[in-house]
């Protein structure tokens, strides 16, 4: 018996150097080519944001223990919901009616499908249940409102970067045995094609370039953020926002970003947008570098020149220390302040945006009194 506590280090270390979940940074022949992005520093061997030390500059006011104890014993006390939230069962039948405008579905996070131009574009896919490589971890406040088999066939997944909460190994590997193909930022095939997505079905793009589908562009956009799926954030791959131009209507996701000069400058040579995806939830203070509080979701909405709001990366992970309908109560407050047009759907909800917004404020019935 003296010897299972290094059994179990053991164990630790092989679980963290062979899990599957970690995917595969590019090497070889992959990596030599996205070196040649403007945005891969050589030096330091990773990608960087436009301003480079933005990340050692957020972590030196850090303390990984302080932030450790505040996480498992000094977040809100109700950083998840007591009970099951509101959801509705969509008609894909309805969802896939030809239409001259944008319809979307919101599943919870940032998960969410739009049909455009005839096209079902699914972003950012999680449908396990954890955003971790460990099954035990961060565990979704509920099952998602459908099974995968359940969905219409999907043209294509878009994904913003490689964090477990946006790029899923079990819902990729359902994908699998379909034809649906993918699109990334720089090196985040690589993980994909580990998991037996054949290499034909994956395109990978660099900050403003564009794909082009016929009746529609994808633009890979910047954000701030950085990746990592072994917790050492080694930014092998590049993360992304994306810009969506269709013949009529256009729309915008941040993926995860802090607030910097990107938002105005996307708005500036691709706005306005229809619609704009911003993330609004598992935000603090201490990582404003990386992920936008709510008073900086709005400016970025206003920064893009965006007609509606959906605040999305909120209502189905705990990621942060603050409730988990904090998010909402706090953009919807800005949304009064600048007259933002805000979508609140519930998960499943089918969404027509050229409907007048008539969504309820949800969550409210659900807040907790102190």
């Amino acid at each position: 018996m003296r010897y299972l506590p290094f059994y179990l280090f053991l164990f630790f270390v092989f679980s963290l150097t062979q899990c599957k979940a970690f995917g595969k940074d590019p090497e070889g022949s992959h990596l030599e080519k996205i070196k040649t992005s403007t945005h891969y520093d050589e030096s330091r061997e990773q990608f960087v944001n436009r301003r480079p030390d933005v990340l050692e500059k957020m972590r030196e006011k850090q303390n990984f223990f302080s932030l450790f104890f505040k996480f498992i014993f000094g977040g809100d006390k109700h950083q998840k919901p007591d009970v099951k939230l509101p959801e509705e069962k969509p008609d894909f039948a309805e969802f896939l009616k030809p239409d001259e405008n944008i319809k979307f579905i919101w599943f919870g996070h940032s998960t969410f499908l739009v049909n455009i131009e005839g096209k079902l574009l699914f972003f950012d896919p999680v449908f396990s249940e954890s955003a971790a490589p460990f099954s035990f971890m961060v565990k979704r406040f509920q099952d998602a409102v459908v099974k995968l088999e359940e969905l219409p066939p999907i043209d294509y997944i878009i994904i913003s970067h490689d964090h477990y909460d946006h790029l899923d190994m079990q819902t990729i590997e359902f994908f699998k045995s379909t034809k649906t193909k993918f699109i990334t930022p720089l090196g985040v095939t690589s993980h994909i094609k580990e998991w037996g997505v054949s290499e034909d079905r994956l395109t990978e793009l660099d900050w403003w370039q564009t794909l082009d589908l016929g009746k529609l562009k994808i633009v890979c956009t910047p954000a701030q953020h950085f990746s990592g799926r072994r917790g050492m954030n080694g930014n092998k791959t590049l993360w992304s926002s994306w810009t969506v131009i269709g013949e009529k209507e256009r729309f915008y996701f941040s993926g995860d970003s802090g607030y910097d000069v990107h938002f105005k400058d996307i708005g500036d040579k691709f706005g306005p947008f229809d619609l704009t995806f911003i993330e609004n939830g598992q935000y603090n203070p201490m990582w404003e570098a990386v992920h936008v509080l709510p008073e900086q979701t709005a400016k970025a909405h206003l920064d893009l020149r965006g007609k509606r709001l959906v605040p999305v990366h909120w209502g189905m992970f705990n990621l942060s220390l603050h409730s988990w309908y904090e998010p909402a109560e706090s953009l919807e407050k800005q949304a009064e302040v600048y007259k933002i047009d805000l979508l609140t759907p519930k998960f499943g909800q089918i969404v027509k945006i050229r409907e007048p917004n008539l969504m309820e404020r949800w969550w409210k019935k659900f807040i907790q009194s102190e």
